[in-house]
């Protein structure tokens, strides 16, 4: 298909996108009808049939992407009659398009177009939970790292850290460091959390924050003070986990965030040289 052909078919597609007063985005039936190269109504409603049964087979309420709404036409004489019309919204168009004659033009591009659509979102989502899981692993190396300089105010050395961090581990887990570190396959040269999803490196966090304070507002002074305070923190925020579902030492490993990281920022990267690009 040519590349006019395509832009031509593009802003055509998006300039017939309304708003609802809410700001939700949709589309005409009948305007999508004829966008899609079906002249007769009765033709075209065997396809939105066919895409309703596509939505409530997703598990989606097809009440969400399919509104029955009236529509005003001109009879050419000066009078005016209502006909029936369906509000649509970008993924009710999507399944349309899916359920459409494939040897029609603009069916086959219909398809297309909604497929890059769809894995464009796909890939957007996907980079913001992996930024997500970056942010948290951050996050989590600042906290742990305040905890080391509270554990050196309070008792003079933080040479106890890792023991305090990894009695925290077990609490969390049910099971030490180094054997969930040989269930994720993680090499011994990287922190477990190198490697944990992104609720674990919050979870972790949360109880590390809740040690600090406490260990600042009740003054503890020695390894085992600190470490009963952070090994119930953990214990508390495991149940609290437990209670919706997640058992922490079941949860598979994550990718490595050193590789999330890197990809990232070549992502970034490749966009700043090349703006005008789609997807890298």
């Amino acid at each position: 298909m040519k590349t006019e052909l395509v832009q031509s078919l593009t802003q055509t597609f998006e300039g017939h996108a309304q708003q609802t007063e809410t700001g939700v985005e949709y589309w005409l039936a009948r305007d999508l009808q004829h966008l899609l190269g079906y002249s007769k109504w009765d033709n075209f409603l065997n396809v939105v049939s066919k895409a309703k049964t596509a939505c409530e087979v997703s598990g989606h309420a097809m009440a969400d992407h399919f509104a029955d709404v009236g529509k005003m036409v001109d009879l050419g004489s000066g009078s005016h009659r209502e006909v029936d019309d369906l509000m649509l919204t970008r993924y009710a168009c999507y399944l349309i398009a899916q359920n459409g004659d494939p040897r029609k033009q603009e069916i086959a591009f219909a398809q297309t177009y909604f497929a890059v659509q769809t894995r464009r979102a796909e890939l957007i989502e996907q980079r913001l939970l992996d930024a997500e899981r970056v942010s948290a692993r951050k996050k989590l190396s600042v906290t742990e790292k305040e905890l080391s300089d509270v554990i050196f105010e309070q008792t003079g050395g933080n040479q106890d850290f890792a023991l305090i961090r990894s009695k925290g581990d077990h609490a969390l887990f049910g099971r030490s460091t180094q054997a969930m570190k040989a269930q994720w396959k993680v090499p011994d040269s990287r922190p477990l959390a190198d490697f944990a999803p992104t609720i674990l490196l919050k979870a972790k966090d949360f109880a590390t924050e809740i040690t600090i304070f406490n260990t600042r507002e009740h003054g503890l002074g020695n390894e085992q003070a600190i470490s009963k305070e952070h090994i119930t923190n953990n214990e508390a925020v495991r149940q609290t986990l437990l209670e919706r579902g997640i058992r922490p030492e079941s949860l598979p490993a994550a990718e490595d965030v050193k590789k999330v990281e890197r990809r990232l920022a070549s992502e970034s990267k490749k966009a700043l040289e090349n703006p005008g690009a789609l997807d890298p």
